[in-house]
């Protein structure tokens, strides 16, 4: 089985930044597209980037576009999320897992609070 755990969130005040890890025990996840996920209260979770298996191709959702930028580290196991100019509107729990029609079972998140 694969195990996801993410890590680094935190607080930060609106213009702030983080940078998310996501840490995938197994051998499976360098051939596996992968993104992060997130969860606002009372929301759907959503995707809110992803990137291809080698790294090569990315794609973000809308509302994040020029401000986060998803990596990866296969040699690691490890998927990042930096996050820059952050809004309120950003609050939620963020989750790695696959980025095509499977996931893996989700992980605990980690929370980021983006206070105004």
């Amino acid at each position: 089985q694969v195990q996801l755990v993410e890590s680094g969130g935190g607080l930060v005040q609106a213009g702030g930044s983080l940078r998310l890890s996501c840490a995938a025990s197994g051998r499976v996840f360098g051939i596996n597209s992968m993104g992060w996920y997130r969860q606002a209260l009372g929301k759907q979770r959503e995707l809110v980037a992803g990137i291809t298996s080698g790294g090569g191709s990315t794609n973000y959702a809308d509302s994040v576009k020029g401000r986060f930028t998803i990596s990866r580290d296969n040699a690691k196991n490890t998927l990042y999320l930096q996050m820059n100019s952050l809004k309120p509107e950003d609050t939620a729990v963020y989750y790695c897992n696959l980025a095509g029609a499977l996931r893996w079972p989700w992980g605990q998140g980690t929370q980021v609070t983006v206070s105004s």
